[in-house]
């Protein structure tokens, strides 16, 4: 029987991604990759300079960093950015709504990220919604894992680019169904050609699945019918789904397509990821 680090290599996975409202980042440390993404989940959650340098002692570090947000503003307030140990890396990313104010979601999201990669020319460049301005960086583009993610490397590669092209996808490493939707049914329930999918009436809320008042459907492992249809197909286009072996044939697949690293978040906890 394989171990937990054994599965993990398998996978094929080069790096993982944490998320620190959901666990210690510390425990990076004891993953089997070289290479961890740190997502940005609002200033309270921000790790503390001290953690993240321990961190980059023994792993490359990547941490998430909005151009809009205050303290990462590259033409503005760029505080933040003094308080970050030297060897860790950014990803620049326009942010996501959720963690910006109404006046920082105005800020105009291209001359940000060109300011943010002059300014770290290792960064990576977050492309959810922004592809065509990630793409003018000519940094290293870290894609959202998507049904399209293989045909656009391919149509990446076929245009000529030779820059480096990362994938972020969230990772099941399960065949169980209910286990696979109750880490990724809300995640997935939010791309839009799901949401658009759906019966009327499945709502997701935060990380909890919710029912309506009118009787809307779970997104989590109680989805039933067309709901549960919709959400367990979308689940296999949106992740990376299945035992290990099986995540490791999807994840060679995004590779042949043009893709030099492959990001997992461990939808399940840092646990299944950690040997």
């Amino acid at each position: 029987m394989l171990t937990t680090g054994e599965t993990i290599v398998e996978s094929g996975l080069d790096g993982a991604a944490l998320k620190p409202a959901e666990c210690d980042v510390s425990r990076a440390v004891e993953l089997p990759f070289e290479t961890v993404a740190i997502d940005y989940e609002g200033a309270e959650h921000l790790p503390d300079a001290e953690t993240l340098a321990r961190i980059a002692t023994e792993k490359e570090v990547r941490l998430t960093t909005p151009v809009r947000a205050a303290g990462f503003d590259p033409l503005g307030d760029d505080a933040r950015y003094d308080e970050i140990p030297g060897g860790v890396r950014r990803v620049a990313v326009a942010g996501h709504p959720a963690y910006l104010s109404d006046e920082e979601r105005r800020k105009a999201v291209a001359p940000r990220l060109k300011a943010a990669v002059e300014r770290d020319p290792t960064a990576w460049v977050g492309t959810e919604g922004v592809e065509r301005l990630a793409l003018a960086t000519g940094a290293t583009q870290f894609e959202l894992l998507s049904r399209t993610t293989e045909r656009d490397l391919r149509a990446l590669r076929a245009a000529g680019f030779d820059g480096e092209l990362a994938v972020y996808a969230p990772t099941v490493l399960t065949e169980d169904e209910d286990e696979v939707l109750d880490a990724v049914g809300g995640y997935v329930s939010r791309r839009g050609p799901v949401a658009d999918a759906l019966p009327e009436g499945v709502v997701e809320q935060g990380s909890t699945a919710h029912q309506t008042e009118s009787g809307g459907a779970a997104t989590d492992a109680d989805a039933t019918g067309r709901a549960r249809e919709v959400l367990s197909a979308a689940s296999r286009d949106y992740a990376l789904v299945g035992a290990s072996e099986s995540v490791g044939e999807q994840v060679a697949a995004l590779k042949d397509a043009g893709a030099d690293l492959v990001v997992g978040y461990p939808a399940r906890g840092i646990a299944e990821f950690v040997g």
